[in-house]
């Protein structure tokens, strides 16, 4: 279909088609089985100035918007999504210091993330809190000009390797998720430790750890934002990113049905190739109207997002949870028309249907979000109670 993309964005997704096949392609079952972070895939997204898309001119990136990012993330997880995820985490990781950071914060950290040379992160769930924000136990107790961090974070993706990490943190425990605040940590400070790497069923390549807070000193300049705008800064945040877990959903949808599409024309059957028989036909349309679907959905929110839209919320939502659903159809289907082989880790889609499980689980579930959509719809037509 006509996306109607700028001649930069097509520009854009044609480069990270080819970085990814002539870089990504060939390592991708290695990654996968070895688990390692792919600094070295990282080094060359960074040589072509892929992490400056999402950063400010004034702050050394190209100014892109949440499409552009979407386009750089679908194209990664068509070849490999645990690459992918690499590299959208540290946007994740970079956009409250975007949205709520002070100039001299924004001077400070976004230049070295925009290089490429610093990964970011965003830590916010831990045992208690997941699609519940609200459930953080992490505190962060005033103490003369510093802030005093103790807690835990869990399932933390780029945890120990970046460099920069947003994280969200109780200056006011009594008020629950209306005392969390949020803060810029940096790799390094005394009384910040990693936990244990997680080993995990897909996007394996990506790294994610725990994160460990014992009396951790943070300057108060370090405080995004205001005491209590943890919660605000972290709805925002994840309003934000939905859509690029969407885009990641439709790369790696869209890999399953290429790699699909080549598999049925050359296996025989019955005499035959199996893409001639009708009930594989049926199950490639299928896919394939799914794959565009949720494609245009995607791009439509991330066009919304760009044009400077404040609510997008019940947007956002949606196209994450449509798409990832979609993801994990079409990647079942995919195993299905590949028949016992798919099964095989020497085919890449057994590893596409564990990487889309994710993409139904992180940034808010899809059941959880599918409240939130509900709770916006009502709102917007002023039915909520």
């Amino acid at each position: 279909m006509e996306y109607f993309l700028n001649e930069q964005q097509k520009m854009v997704k044609r480069l990270v088609r080819h970085l990814a096949e002539e870089k990504v392609l060939p390592v991708r079952k290695e990654l996968d089985e070895t688990e390692e972070f792919p600094w070295e895939i990282m080094r060359e997204l960074a040589n072509v100035d892929l992490f400056r898309i999402f950063i400010p001119e004034e702050y050394g990136g190209t100014g892109g918007g949440c499409l552009d990012l979407c386009l750089v993330v679908e194209e990664l997880s068509r070849v490999c999504s645990g690459v992918a995820v690499s590299y959208a985490a540290s946007a994740l990781g970079t956009y409250p210091v975007l949205d709520y950071g002070t100039p001299e914060q924004k001077q400070k950290y976004l230049p070295g993330i925009a290089s490429g040379e610093k990964l970011a992160a965003f830590a916010l769930t831990e045992l208690t809190a997941g699609s519940d924000a609200g459930g953080i136990r992490t505190t962060a107790t005033r103490d003369g000009t510093d802030y005093v961090l103790n807690g835990t974070k869990l399932f933390i993706s780029n945890g120990g390797e970046a460099e920069i990490y947003t994280v969200i943190a109780l200056t006011d425990p009594t008020k629950g998720p209306r005392g969390a605040s949020a803060f810029i940590m940096e790799k390094g400070t005394p009384g910040f430790f990693f936990g244990r790497k997680e080993k995990k069923m897909g996007i394996r390549t990506s790294a994610t750890r725990e994160l460990v807070f014992q009396n951790c000193r943070v300057p108060r300049e370090n405080l995004l934002g205001r005491e209590g705008m943890g919660f605000i800064l972290t709805m925002r945040t994840v309003d934000r990113a939905r859509p690029g877990v969407g885009a990641q959903a439709v790369g790696i949808a869209q890999g399953a049905l290429e790699a699909a599409v080549a598999y049925a024309q050359q296996r025989i059957q019955f005499g035959h190739p199996i893409s001639s028989f009708q009930a594989v036909q049926h199950l490639l349309a299928n896919m394939a109207i799914e794959i565009e679907a949720a494609r245009a959905l995607v791009y439509a929110v991330a066009r919304t997002i760009d044009s400077g839209s404040k609510d997008f919320t019940e947007e956002g939502a949606m196209a994450k949870v449509f798409a990832s659903d979609v993801a994990m159809r079409v990647t079942i289907d995919a195993v299905q028309v590949f028949g016992g082989v798919g099964y095989m880790r020497d085919y890449p889609v057994e590893k596409m249907m564990r990487d889309a499980k994710i993409t139904q689980i992180f940034e808010g579930t899809n059941q959880v979000l599918r409240n939130v959509i509900a709770l916006e719809l009502l709102r917007r037509r002023g039915l909520r109670e």
